[in-house]
C-alpha cells in the first residue's frame, strides 16, 4: 500500500521569525498524526532555518526547485549536491510557474529530474495542463508530453524513486478546484504509465474543505500543497485528511 505524502510549497513566501513560528507549530502538530508524511518545500534562504526546525520531528525537508548541472560556472543556480548538504529529501522539478514564468521546456525538467536522482535527492516532477488546454480535451496528450520527456531520458524504473504531482494549471490560486473525479481520472492515467508503486500527489488549490473528499479517491496519493502550507493548522489539518483510513 502507497503510503500518502502531503508536500508543502511555500513558494516565494517567509521570513526568519515568521518561518520559526510556522515551524514551530507544524513541528509541534507533526507529534500526533499517523498514517501519513509530511514535507516542507521552503525557499533557499531558508533551508538552514528549515532544517534545524525540522531535525528530528519526521517532517521531511525539500527545496522548490534544483539545477540540472552539479557544479561550475552557473550564478545563481543551485545544485543537487547543495541542496542535499542541507539535508533535502526532496526536490519539486517542473512546477507550473516555473514552466510559465521562466520557460522552463520539458527537457530541461527531465534533465532536473535526472539531477535529483543522481544525489540521491527525491524529484516531485509537476505535469499539469492550462484551462485552455483542458477545455480543448487536451490534458491527457499534455500530461504525457511532460511525462514522456523525463520518461524517455530517466526510465520507466526511475519512479521507483520518484513522485509526480498533477496541478491543473487552471486550479491553482484561482479558487477553482478539480473534481475528485477529474483528478483521478489524471491520475489514473499517469498511474498506467509509471509504476504502480509510484505515489502520485494532487496539487490544485487542495484546502482542509476539499482534502478529504479528493483524498478518497483511489489514485490519489497526497498532496503539494501551496498556499494552504502557510498556515500550519490549514496545512497539518489536510495531513490528518491524508493520514485517515478510507
Amino acid at each position: 500500500m502507497r503510503t500518502r505524502l502531503v508536500a508543502g510549497n511555500w513558494k516565494m513566501h517567509g521570513n526568519r521569525a515568521g518561518n520559526a513560528v510556522r515551524l514551530q507549530a507544524i513541528v509541534e502538530g507533526a507529534r500526533s498524526l499517523a498514517g501519513v508524511e509530511c514535507a516542507l518545500c521552503v525557499p533557499y534562504p531558508y533551508l538552514a532555518q528549515a532544517s534545524e526546525a525540522l531535525e528530528g520531528s519526521g517532517v521531511a525537508l525539500g527545496a522548490q526547485d534544483v539545477s540540472e548541472f552539479d557544479e561550475g560556472a552557473y550564478t545563481g543556480e543551485v545544485s543537487a549536491p547543495m541542496l542535499a548538504d542541507f539535508g533535502c529529501r526532496y526536490a519539486i522539478v517542473g512546477h507550473s510557474e516555473r514552466r510559465q514564468h521562466f520557460g522552463e521546456s520539458d527537457e530541461r525538467v527531465a534533465a532536473k529530474f535526472a539531477a535529483a536522482l543522481r544525489h540521491g535527492l527525491v524529484p516531485i516532477l509537476c505535469v499539469g495542463e492550462t484551462l485552455a488546454e483542458r477545455e480543448a480535451g487536451r490534458t491527457e496528450a499534455v500530461v504525457a508530453r511532460q511525462l514522456d520527456t523525463v520518461l524517455e531520458r530517466s526510465g520507466r524504473e526511475a519512479f521507483a524513486r520518484a513522485l509526480i504531482a498533477y496541478e491543473p494549471v487552471w486550479a491553482i490560486g484561482t479558487g477553482r478546484n478539480a473534481t475528485p473525479g477529474e483528478a483521478q481520472a489524471v491520475h489514473a492515467f499517469l498511474r498506467a504509465r509509471v509504476l504502480e508503486q509510484t505515489r502520485i500527489l494532487y496539487g490544485g488549490s487542495l484546502r482542509a474543505s476539499n482534502a478529504q473528499a479528493i483524498f478518497a479517491m483511489p489514485d490519489v496519493d497526497g498532496g503539494l500543497v501551496g498556499g494552504a502550507s502557510l498556515v500550519a493548522e490549514e496545512f497539518l489539518a489536510i495531513c490528518r485528511a491524508a493520514g485517515k483510513k478510507d
